[in-house]
């Protein structure tokens, strides 16, 4: 990333990002808007191909930002649910966090074969790196609309949203390894898989204890300290979980979600403190996916991309909610309203950097 600029010119230019994207997310609110497409338009804007020039194209360090800002949302996230909210949602979600997941994969990798015309692996990939929800889309819409929604939709689409991700980056993780000959049989796959999410669930749950025990036995002389804690108790899920070889998504997410559930010391401020943070790693991750972007680019992809999207709107996620919850007492406006919530942003993006990095054919 070469700009030319000195240090205090790159600081003016974060501090007008900054003061932007907190104007778009007035203009979000009143007009309904997702602010997050401002974020990312802002990338658009100032990157090489815009107005603003900053060529900007390091995937690594994309991966690396955008990984950590998806743990502080997802943990921020978690922190603001309580279980007793979840409770009664929880096999409809895991279905859809699971199934849903397996089913949207499938579907959008069949259609990109059959009718985009991209070869096998390449289809799968592009399946799995969509099949997830976003839950940085998801928590913002949800928690900023004032929509009063029935019949548990809220709090399922936001479980949905933080317990789907481990998957989708497990599948997009595995076909990686298998296109690239890192991994050289199913058996081995499905040995990850039930490895992955039992030990991410035991170190999330390890770790919002823990955190939850620190905040209120510690005792610290100063009150900025504690926000210390909760990073820690989210970094701690996250990368212990990754050094496990646990699932980190659903570890930060569980660690948010006991820590929520139960009381602890300065419970308003640190909530506080983190939907801040979690605001911050939004406008952050999403700028710096639209500095990614080259709109000139996109002109050749343009329509079957759009195509595809349709697609996954349309037929691909409603078929997968619906099949997903077909045994459950859900109303038929409820799955459909389900469907359409399933947004995607921040998470197919930095997905598609796993397949980049490890030099996948066709993953450019």
């Amino acid at each position: 990333m070469g700009t030319g600029l000195s240090l205090e010119a790159v600081l003016v230019l974060v501090a007008g990002f900054l003061l932007l994207c907190a104007l778009a997310s007035k203009v979000s609110a009143r007009y309904g808007v997702p602010s997050l497409l401002f974020f990312v338009a802002m990338g658009m804007l100032a990157g090489s191909d815009g107005p603003g020039g900053i060529h900007f194209e390091d995937v690594h360090l994309t991966k690396t930002v955008g990984t950590i800002a998806l743990a502080l949302i997802l943990f921020a996230g978690g922190l603001e649910s309580k279980w007793s909210e979840l409770r009664p949602v929880v096999w409809r979600g895991l279905s859809l966090a699971t199934l849903g997941v397996v089913i949207t994969a499938a579907l959008v990798a069949a259609f990109a074969y059959k009718f985009i015309g991209l070869d096998l692996m390449p289809a799968l990939l592009l399946g799995a790196i969509v099949s997830s929800t976003d839950a940085a889309a998801v928590f913002a819409i949800l928690r900023t609309s004032g929509l009063k929604l029935k019949h548990e939709a809220a709090p399922l689409i936001e479980f949905e949203s933080g317990t789907n991700d481990p998957l989708a980056a497990f599948l997009t993780t595995a076909i990686t390894g298998l296109s690239t000959h890192a991994i050289h049989s199913p058996w081995e796959i499905g040995q990850q898989l039930l490895l992955e999410m039992p030990i991410g669930l035991a170190v999330g749950l390890a770790a919002g204890f823990g955190g939850v025990w620190l905040v209120n036995r510690l005792r610290l002389d100063y009150d900025g300290m504690y926000p210390v804690i909760t990073i820690a108790t989210a970094l701690a899920a996250f990368g212990g979980a990754g050094e496990l070889h646990g699932s980190s998504f659903l570890s930060v997410y569980v660690a948010g979600v006991v820590m929520g559930s139960r009381n602890f010391l300065h419970r308003s401020s640190l909530l506080q403190f983190h939907d801040a943070l979690a605001w911050l790693a939004q406008i952050v991750m999403f700028v710096l996916l639209g500095l990614l972007v080259f709109p000139k680019q996109m002109a050749t992809i343009a329509l079957p991309g759009v195509v595809l999207a349709l697609f996954l709107i349309l037929i691909a996620r409603p078929v997968a909610v619906f099949v997903s919850l077909a045994f459950t007492k859900v109303p038929a406006s409820a799955k459909l309203f389900v469907s359409w919530a399933g947004l995607r942003g921040a998470v197919p993006i930095i997905l598609a950097t796993f397949p980049l990095i490890a030099g996948a054919p066709e993953s450019e």
